[in-house]
């Protein structure tokens, strides 16, 4: 079970007490772009097998959303962080790259 904690309350948090939100670090299109702009945001995904970058709400909790970095494989998680941040903190990119050498922030943008 995924179990995650969130950088707000400071609650952990299993997956039934989460909602799951898509990606993370993309950007979001809406009214006034363009046709394939709206197409890419809403079908071009990374989906990859190992490091990934996910939005979750606390939605039985504190209700705020947030960021998480996990591995899609093996569930372990690399650390969650504010859903303002435009990229992963400092300490999170860092132990990915303690855990995951070869790993590069570049290759998921």
């Amino acid at each position: 079970m995924l179990i995650l904690t969130c950088p707000y309350c400071g609650q952990e948090a299993d997956e039934t007490t989460l909602h799951a939100g898509g990606e993370a670090h993309i950007t979001r299109y809406g009214p006034g772009s363009s046709d394939q702009e709206f197409e890419d945001y809403i079908f071009a995904r990374q989906n990859p097998k190992g490091v990934h970058f996910e939005r979750w709400q606390h939605a039985y909790g504190c209700g705020k959303w947030f960021h998480a970095a996990r591995c899609t494989t093996t569930l372990e998680v690399f650390g969650t962080y504010s859903a303002q941040t435009l990229e992963p903190p400092k300490e999170v990119t860092d132990l990915l790259d303690e855990k995951r050498p070869g790993w590069s922030w570049g290759t998921l943008k």
